[in-house]
């Protein structure tokens, strides 16, 4: 009910950018805030085609759209030519699920219990799979950063860009093989408790919301990302850092709800495969998605992080997940410990990245 009532941001989001003129940073917030609504709206309608249409096809289904917010925002801001907030975005969708989005669930489901259970195997198949995915992810910056110290980086033979592009592929392959591990060899392990297994809607109706949430992300999309530079000149922030925190958090949102419910139903299971599995169809699929698109665009984005804490965020944000889920339990404070850490690069990014 509430969400089909913040459905009303679209229409307002539009009325302020198109009839009433107004600021840069109002048409900013209500559009971020529809996505957020709408990237729920895109969860909840491929949740339905998943009970529909069974577990193999479904399980497809909802990797493939899973990102489908994140994916068409950073569309939009990288037409803009801001490669650097993309990239941005990036680190901030793999620290907003792993760490926000993880820690926020924990927190909401140990509120009530001493503690939580769920599979140290299926938790360890995924926390070593984004450790893995991750340090692919780093590898152009790390190829960059050892040639700019050697002083050889002229004669490499080879760019960020073509880099970058090779490393995209690679990552796209693994996701392919990914598909297979977790849908047809090893389906019996990820088939528990991947939800009710009834669809509430009709076939056609949770395509139709499907199809229009995304649309509605798009038109939203267009919007905020002209408004990104003068929202963050008004709140005297960078773009960088609407970028790491803002753009990433409201393109995860319907992540980020659904493992606070599902924490609160004592599904623990399904909640590390939500956060843990966002976080790594960012490294395995939105990244490499947005490298190759961006160049067909005519806007080159490589995988070189313009910010060195990027880097150092994205790699302790897989180490600390793999260290959580490795024993097969949590309580509240490891809920707590994972927010703190995330306060902690919110304000380094704050700091680091002055307007």
């Amino acid at each position: 009910m509430v969400f089909t009532v913040l459905l009303v941001l679209i229409p307002i989001s539009a009325a302020l950018k198109y009839l009433v003129g107004a600021s840069p940073l109002l048409v900013f917030a209500s559009s971020a805030l529809a996505i957020a609504v709408l990237a729920e709206w895109v969860r909840r309608a491929t949740d339905q085609l998943a009970d529909r249409v069974g577990p193999a096809i479904g399980g497809l289904l909802t990797v493939s759209f899973g990102s489908i917010a994140e994916l068409v925002l950073a569309l939009f801001v990288l037409m803009r030519g801001e490669a650097a907030v993309v990239q941005a975005q990036i680190a901030g969708s793999i620290m907003g699920t792993s760490l926000f989005g993880l820690g926020l669930a924990i927190i909401v489901g140990g509120a009530t219990r001493e503690r939580q259970k769920f599979s140290p195997e299926r938790a360890g198949l995924l926390s070593t799979l984004l450790i893995l995915v991750v340090i692919a992810l780093l590898l152009p910056a790390v190829f960059d950063a050892s040639g700019r110290m050697s002083g050889q980086a002229a004669s490499l033979g080879v760019t960020d860009e073509e880099v970058s592009l090779g490393v995209s592929v690679v990552l796209l392959l693994l996701y392919l093989a990914n598909l297979a591990f977790t849908l047809v060899t090893h389906r019996d392990v990820f088939s528990n408790d991947n939800g009710s297994g009834e669809a509430d809607w009709s076939l056609p109706f949770a395509i139709g919301v499907l199809v229009a949430a995304t649309v509605a992300i798009a038109f939203e999309s267009e919007m905020l990302s002209g408004t990104i530079t003068q929202a963050a000149g008004a709140l005297h922030l960078s773009p960088m850092f609407l970028g790491v925190i803002v753009l990433a958090l409201v393109g995860t949102a319907g992540d980020l709800f659904a493992a606070a419910w599902f924490a609160h139903e004592d599904r623990m299971g399904l909640v590390l495969n939500i956060c843990i599995g966002s976080a790594i169809q960012v490294a395995l699929v939105l990244a490499p998605l947005l490298v190759i698109i961006s160049w067909a665009l005519g806007h080159p984005m490589t995988l070189v992080f313009s910010n060195p804490l990027h880097l150092f965020a994205i790699a302790s944000t897989a180490f600390i997940v793999n260290a959580i889920a490795r024993d097969g339990e949590t309580t509240w404070f490891e809920g707590l410990l994972l927010l703190g850490v995330y306060v902690l690069f919110g304000l380094s990014f704050f700091f680091a990245s002055p307007a």
